[in-house]
């Protein structure tokens, strides 16, 4: 067929190209100009989403909806796993250790298995496994098939860390260096550094922690202290911490960074914990300075502190021991600390506030040097360790120890740091958060009648931002692990600059704690934020893995997520109902779930 102009003449084909140019202008030009109004959308779009913290009450007002259809996943029933793994931890296992080096102890670091090697199936408890003691009572004594370990009861046991009675584990408070009790080492510390009793001191780390005695006495004089530890011949150390209700985390100061920001912790704490501090060039104590902020405190006791009355118990001489002292202090001097105080077994430095100190490190023949700005100070994931000192941030000026409201005042003041986390336009935005929890939490009490009473103490929120949910929930008999992913906006740094402690983590992998350690986990669009990396499955096993038996989850979601989640919690053994959020919108729900107490097919408990 022939097309034909107005008058009825055929086109030549020279008319054919004379038209045909004039629309292949046109469409150019038309597809720059949508190229140009899409960038200008996707920009606005991303700042944004970029955002940590929206306006809820407008977002969820919001008539774009989503049309597509809610996430639709075939039931499924996940095995048991064998009873060998009732204590399994993915990323600290002992059966892969041999596979990995002994320098530094390496082999005690997270080494994740590959996807084709992990478990799809439920950890089970241990036969006779009960439900644990309640606070205050489990800071004391535990139940002994919850933790079946006999080494650590043996070889520790004249030193007070537990005593084995009957079916329960009895905490005496003892330690190493403290056996006259933990609470007469920490009256002693209270003298030396005064800031432990005006709430000057809030958060604090204890390396090497045992049974974490320490740590669960300063939970009574309003110090928040995680307790760290590797998975090593103490046996379970951490396990037997979170049993007891008091904060702890896996973990080792080998060749990686340890999960916390710069500047983070007002004291950090080494009872005899045999990390040689002044070998590989510092390495260890340069870790402990990045993460205690300006002003913070670091306390050791055991060698080399008193080594004129203690040197013959260590193996060691008079000398040797003065030696190991004086390069410590002198590595110490070197980064900015300076002795604060000093008696019978306990010595305390303080990191210095004052910034004009690293100065001296400007000299080509410092050392260790100062770190060159490609070093990120809060990248801490997987993020190796270096022999150089982390400089605080020049313009932090009231971040430093004493420049810190006091606890609890701290809680509800927007640190400077908000305005270091990437989308945040101004403290509002943390107001706003602040705001919005404390009407959530009035609702997931509605929903959840357990939060607030002894039925509830270890808690996690799997992806905190600014740890509204755990402020929300400051006043109730609990802790709260607060969990920054290390792919999301690193709000981290004000979570403990507001008095509360977390960890980074990655929930494509297993996160550094044994099984059964938390009584509630909680998430807020985690699914949405994560699921194009992390598979649900695996998320989900994970936290049927750390959740106690007869523990809670709550988990809010989009309506997209919410029946596949649904699906695979049933396939784990779990009861869940769905609810409305507080705002009674349909493109967000709430899962209420509850783990169920079984026994392994061959226990005996059955």
């Amino acid at each position: 067929m022939k097309y034909k102009d107005k008058d009825g003449k055929p086109w030549t084909q020279s008319d054919k190209k004379a038209r045909v140019v004039p629309l292949t202008i046109l469409l150019v030009v038309l597809c720059g100009i949508s190229f140009y109004l899409g960038g200008i959308f996707c920009s606005w779009k991303d700042r944004f989403e970029s955002v940590e913290v929206q306006d809820v009450a407008k977002s969820v007002s919001s008539p774009k909806e989503s049309t597509a259809s809610p996430l639709q996943i075939k039931s499924v029933s996940f095995p048991e796993c064998s009873s060998d793994y009732q204590d399994y931890t993915p990323c600290t296992d002992p059966r892969r250790w041999k596979k990995y080096g002994t320098h530094r102890l390496t082999f005690m670091e997270r080494h994740c298995p590959p996807i084709f090697e992990r478990k799809e199936c439920l950890v089970p408890p241990p036969d006779g496994y009960k439900p644990p003691i309640r606070w205050p009572k489990s800071r004391d004594q535990c139940w002994y098939r919850n933790v079946p370990y006999d080494w650590i009861n043996k070889q520790k046991s004249n030193q007070n860390w537990l005593r084995k009675q009957g079916d329960k584990f009895f905490f005496p408070g003892g330690g190493t260096m403290f056996p006259r009790g933990v609470s007469a080492y920490v009256d002693l510390m209270q003298d030396l550094i005064p800031e432990m009793t005006d709430g000057t001191i809030r958060t604090a780390i204890d390396t090497g922690c045992g049974v974490a005695s320490w740590g669960g006495d300063l939970l009574d004089r309003g110090i928040l202290t995680v307790s760290l530890a590797p998975r090593d011949n103490h046996e379970a150390q951490v396990q037997f911490a979170l049993e007891r209700g008091i904060p702890a985390i896996l973990g080792i100061i080998s060749t990686q960074r340890l999960p916390f920001p710069s500047n983070s912790f007002d004291m950090a704490h080494c009872s005899r914990c045999l990390i040689p501090w002044t070998e590989f060039g510092g390495i260890y104590i340069l870790e402990v300075h990045r993460i205690l902020r300006p002003g913070g405190f670091w306390v050791l006791s055991g060698p080399p502190v008193n080594y004129e009355n203690r040197w013959r118990g260590w193996n060691t001489t008079v000398e040797e021991q003065k030696s190991d002292y004086e390069k410590l202090q002198d590595l110490l001097s070197s980064m900015c600390f300076k002795l604060y105080s000093k008696k019978d077994d306990i010595a305390v430095w303080q990191k210095s506030s004052d910034n004009t100190c690293y100065d001296k490190l400007a000299d080509p023949d410092a050392y260790p040097p100062k770190c060159d700005d490609s070093l990120e100070p809060d990248a801490a994931w997987y993020t190796p360790l270096r022999t150089c000192v982390v400089v605080p941030n020049l313009k932090l000026k009231k971040s430093a120890l004493g420049s810190l409201p006091k606890w609890p005042d701290r809680l509800g003041v927007a640190p400077e740091r908000v305005s270091d986390v990437h989308g945040a336009s101004s403290s509002s935005d943390f107001k706003h958060d602040d705001s919005k929890w404390k009407v959530r939490m009035k609702h997931y009490k509605k929903l959840l009648p357990a939060i607030g009473t002894d039925k509830i103490r270890n808690v996690m929120d799997m992806n905190a931002a600014y740890g509204g949910f755990a402020a929300a929930l400051i006043d109730y008999p609990l802790w709260v692990m607060n969990v920054v992913s290390s792919y999301s906006a690193n709000t981290l740094a004000v979570v403990y600059d507001r008095g509360l402690i977390g960890a980074y983590h990655d929930w494509c992998e297993a996160f550094s704690t044994y099984p059964r350690t938390y009584d509630l986990l909680h998430l807020d669009g985690l699914f949405t934020a994560e699921s194009h990396r992390c598979e649900m499955k695996y998320v989900l096993l994970e936290m049927d893995r750390i959740l106690r038996p007869d523990g809670y989850a709550i988990i809010r979601e989009s309506s997209y997520f919410v029946d596949g989640i649904a699906t695979l919690a049933k396939g784990m053994r779990w009861s869940c109902r769905k609810e409305d959020t507080e705002y009674g919108v349909e493109k967000e729900k709430l899962l209420i779930c509850q783990k169920k107490l079984w026994y392994s097919s061959d226990s005996n408990s059955r």
